[in-house]
């Protein structure tokens, strides 16, 4: 019946129909399938906050609680064009992206050399897997008071959170990444006389890559977490800080404007992460749905 189904179907494409205007036509497909996407992207959003901004108007929703599109854009105009409370917008977006960045960029190198260097060594990582589960069980938000009494309110405090926040991710996906690795692959370089160095360095990272940069997808994510729920805990400066003060000024318009610019900012720095991966990882074959 299977077979039968098959054979009933019209081809794709007509008998005779050249490479190139089989290419045309994917082509063709590509772009219209790109626009609707944007299309529907664009939609639903306008929907959401269309609704929103009526819901708000209408006072089916009260906006001293839920504020509205209007007024974010408003309070994000103010904070563009003459500053905030407590400073310069672009000093304050600084000094998130400042202390995330730092503490991605630790977290994740930190975590790769560690989950390499585990996942490559069972001994070792017999000896430091009970260390590695006791410390990931800890919350990591209840940190965050500690950094600050420890560290001070100043830059350290929020590294220090943002490198927890994305150490154990990156860690935990570099070490199943390499316990994952193509064994025969890894034996078949062994037996041609590679070095356990060269091994790591052309089969064990390379087939980790996939689980290292799906982790850092998320990463940077929490590192951003990492940092404000620090400079909301204590700090002087800062987008973690603008929340804190609208929160206690009653501003929910000011506080959805911090969370606007953290969302800005978070899809900005997927969207690099997204151009570096495939930088790096030319070699992979494309994922299913860029092949279709």
């Amino acid at each position: 019946m299977m077979d039968t189904t098959l054979q009933a179907r019209p081809p794709a494409f007509a008998p005779g129909t050249s490479d190139a205007e089989i290419e045309a036509a994917a082509a063709r497909a590509a772009r219209r399938r790109r626009v609707m996407v944007l299309f529907w992207r664009w939609f639903i959003l306008a929907i959401l906050l269309g609704g929103w901004e009526l819901a708000s108007q209408l006072q089916w929703i009260d906006p001293f609680f839920y504020s509205a599109p209007s007024s974010i854009g408003a309070r994000l105009w103010e904070w563009t064009t003459e500053g905030t409370s407590i400073g310069s917008l672009w000093y304050q977006l600084w000094v998130t992206m400042e202390e995330a960045a730092i503490g991605f960029v630790a977290g994740a190198v930190i975590g790769v050399v560690v989950g390499i260097a585990l996942g490559r060594d069972r001994f070792l990582a017999d000896i430091f897997s009970i260390y590695i589960k006791v410390f990931n069980a800890i919350p990591r938000v209840v940190l965050a008071p500690i950094f600050v009494m420890i560290l001070g309110l100043g830059l350290g405090s929020k590294v220090a959170l943002a490198f927890i926040m994305v150490f154990f991710v990156v860690f935990a996906n570099a070490f199943q990444g390499v316990r994952e690795a193509d064994r025969a692959m890894i034996a078949n370089a062994q037996i041609l006389g590679a070095s356990p160095w060269a091994v790591t360095r052309s089969v064990t990272i390379p087939a980790a890559m996939s689980w290292i940069f799906a982790s850092l997808h998320v990463s940077f994510g929490l590192a951003i977490v990492g940092a404000i729920v620090g400079e909301f805990v204590g700090s002087r400066f800062g987008i973690g800080q603008l929340i804190s003060i609208a929160r206690g000024s009653y501003d929910p318009a000011g506080m959805f404007a911090a969370i606007v610019i953290i969302m800005v900012v978070a899809l900005l720095a997927g969207h690099l992460m997204t151009m570096v991966e495939h930088r790096l990882a030319k070699w992979r074959p494309a994922p299913l749905q860029e092949t279709n």
